[in-house]
């Protein structure tokens, strides 16, 4: 039984080669190509109504700004989501921290940093998301797993879009100047980010089995169900945050003036290239962007082997008591088959020196059977 177990466990282990692979062509994905094509539906392709008739067109002259915000707003995605997510492999935690391995500390690879780092590590959201996806790797395969998590990141990645626009525009110009008012929606927005990754593994570890089983059905529907949750949100977050600030009368053309991205967009390509709602853009793609990389990063993590420091108390006691009953029934076997030996082949005894001393007894015996007896006094004088 106990053979049988590890293989079963060395099996499922040694045959995530590919879709560690293919989560890493994800992460990819995710921080390149999935802002570009969210920029694409938006500014490559316009649709004109011309009477009873609709046309399309494609502006080409939108796609150097496409590339360029794309590959930002993704580099900057990533960037929050490892921050905010904690970031730091078994590797890093075994040499003492990120501050150790970038050699800002002195004393390393004392057993003290060690213990802090492990602990750190054990508490961070990426750590906890990781444990989270490599306890349910027995029940279901990576791409259910990083599928369900994608969609229970939604409601995270929806607060990540209202807190910012109802701080900046909650809060009334008495209380916060207007220049200062996305300053504010974006201190927020970093709040929320780091709260958000806080809980995702606490519901998630609840909810993984319905999401994942959902996962099944997309992927049937669609070979892209790696990168459609994020598209198909991408595009209503999109068109649900124009029609509110619209409908609000929210001037968001103004909010470039405070923007490190529009100064950075500014310093890279011309200002008349920039689309006026290009803050829009910012704002989701760094509400939809950053959960989602993270939530691959956690499940890429997971498909290692974790040591034995990283799993979870509850999880090395199960196992525990799981390898003692393994004990008790491969005693409990030996024992059969050593009585059922025992039945087949009777006790061995020593019979030789028994054999001999018996017959001396018996000679003794003799000789003294064959004695006469002689009446006393017969010689006597």
């Amino acid at each position: 039984m106990l053979t049988s177990r590890c293989d079963g466990h060395m099996a499922r282990r040694a045959n995530p080669l590919f879709p560690r692979f293919v989560l890493a062509i994800i992460v990819l994905g995710q921080v390149t190509i999935a802002p570009i094509i969210g920029f694409s539906l938006t500014y490559l392709l316009s649709i004109n109504n011309e009477g009873d008739q609709l046309s399309f067109d494609i502006d080409l002259a939108a796609l150097d700004w496409i590339i360029v915000a794309g590959l930002m707003y993704g580099s900057l995605s990533l960037l929050l989501a490892l921050i905010a997510g904690a970031y730091s492999p078994a590797s890093v935690a075994d040499r003492g921290g990120w501050l150790t391995v970038l050699g800002l500390r002195r004393n390393v690879n004392t057993p003290e940093l060690i213990d802090r780092a492990r602990l750190n590590l054990q508490r961070s959201p990426y750590g906890k998301m990781a444990r989270l996806v490599s306890s349910k790797t027995d029940t279901y395969d990576l791409f259910s797993i990083h599928g369900g998590l994608q969609i229970l990141a939604l409601p995270i990645q929806v607060a990540l879009i209202a807190i910012p626009l109802i701080i900046m525009e909650g809060i009334p110009e008495r209380f916060v100047e207007p220049e200062r008012a996305f300053e504010l929606g974006m201190v927020g927005y970093f709040i929320a980010l780091w709260f958000g990754l806080r809980i995702q593994p606490i519901y998630s570890r609840h909810l993984i089995g319905i999401a994942a089983y959902f996962r099944k059905i997309l992927a049937r529907i669609s070979k892209f169900s790696w990168i459609l949750p994020i598209i198909i949100f991408w595009i209503i977050a999109r068109v649900m945050l124009q029609l509110s600030l619209e409908r609000l009368d929210v001037d968001y053309q103004a909010w470039h003036n405070v923007q490190l991205e529009a100064v950075l967009m500014k310093s890279i390509m011309p200002a008349d290239q920039i689309p006026d709602a290009a803050i829009i853009d910012f704002l989701v793609a760094i509400s939809v962007l950053p959960v989602a990389v993270f939530t691959t990063i956690s499940v890429l993590a997971g498909a290692h082997d974790m040591p034995d420091w990283m799993r979870d108390p509850e999880e090395k006691l199960e196992n525990l008591n799981q390898n003692l009953l393994e004990e008790e029934s491969s005693t409990n076997i030996d024992t059969q088959s050593s009585d059922e030996i025992s039945e087949e082949f009777p006790p061995w005894r020593r019979t030789t020196n028994r054999t001999e001393s018996d017959e001396s007894d018996n000679e003794s015996n003799e000789d003294e059977s064959r004695m006469i007896d002689l009446p006393f006094g017969l010689f006597d004088d």
